[in-house]
């Protein structure tokens, strides 16, 4: 198992989030993952600085934690030949530290470039598949092209590249992309503990590590997380249906605007008490995930950043999966 620590790129500026990078490798989780995103989810949340320059300045800065995007979607407001390049600059920087997250995308971040969003999931499977095979083709080397139905390469070569290519794990929300990420990824990214994509996962011959978010927000008091976490992340209890689907900021308030406290309690490991969060991140584990990343909603970074290193690390680690 290893224990991530997710960056807010919506809740904080690039050189916070640099900052929060160094203190996490110093409280010894294994990885940092960060949102790629245009627009965050909320308004008021306030930021969503360009994550690819966030995670050079990371790599600089670090000696050992690992790196991820959470995830990238690399058919739309990017290129596939562009996370290409992106990415193997990165692992090079990082000396083998990174890990290239993708997914299909949501529009509130992709329709900005004005192309449009496919309304359908299966034009964005198909996008998706098309998007890795032209990444993993221009990670072999020398000049490329490509002829998909919806994307296309031409004479295209990524000449830095690191000696092995980053690690590929593909986020998924259901069967489709869970076969996705097992014929043409490395691993496996999702963000509920559902016990269905893993088998999915694994029956289509996936034997990667897999990635998963875990819903938390620390506060000295548990009425202070609560109000915290209601008022920056209520956008997380919509679903994945509304949370691929809205176009702007202002759509989530309006979607999240009967989300309640007892909503945020029930979903989320809210306060200091330890035995919460265990018991929030048990289903997690035993669904069979084996990289967690903690996603705290809570108000002070530093101090959920200690209280993972003096109440959780070593509790988390313990765990194994049961049935």
């Amino acid at each position: 198992m290893q224990i991530g620590y997710k960056l807010a790129a919506e809740g904080f500026g690039p050189a916070e989030l640099v900052r929060q990078a160094v203190l996490a490798e110093r409280a010894g989780f294994d990885f940092v993952e960060i949102s790629d995103h245009y627009h965050p989810w909320l308004d008021n949340q306030g930021h969503s600085p360009f994550a690819w320059s966030v995670l050079g300045a990371i790599a600089a800065r670090t000696e050992r934690i690992g790196l991820a995007t959470g995830v990238t979607c690399p058919t739309v407001r990017y290129h596939p030949a562009i996370i290409a390049q992106a990415a193997a600059t990165l692992a090079l920087l990082s000396e083998g530290r990174f890990t290239l997250g993708v997914g299909s995308g949501e529009r509130l971040n992709e329709h900005v470039v004005g192309r449009g969003f496919p309304d359908s999931v299966r034009v964005r499977h198909e996008m998706l598949r098309e998007a890795l095979e032209i990444i993993r083709l221009l990670w072999q080397g020398g000049y490329r092209s490509y002829e998909g139905r919806h994307l296309r390469l031409e004479d295209a070569r990524v000449f830095d590249l690191p000696s092995s290519p980053p690690l590929l794990a593909v986020a998924a929300g259901g069967e489709q992309a869970a076969r996705i990420a097992a014929e043409l990824g490395d691993g496996l990214f999702a963000t509920e503990a559902r016990e269905d994509l893993v088998r999915h996962y694994r029956d289509a011959g996936g034997g990667g590590p897999r990635y998963v978010e875990v819903p938390m927000a620390w506060a000295s008091d548990e009425a202070t997380a609560v109000r915290a976490a209601l008022d920056t992340s209520r956008w997380a209890l919509t679903g994945w249906k509304v949370m691929s689907e809205l176009p702007n900021p202002v759509n989530f308030a309006a979607a999240s605007a009967t989300v309640r406290e007892e909503d945020v309690r029930e979903h989320f490991a809210c306060g200091p008490d330890p035995a919460r969060y265990i018991e929030v991140i048990r289903p997690f584990v035993d669904a069979g995930y084996d990289r967690l990343v903690m996603q705290n909603a809570g108000p002070d970074p530093d101090g959920f950043i200690e209280f993972y290193r003096g109440e959780l690390d070593d509790r988390i680690r313990s765990l194994h999966p049961v049935g």
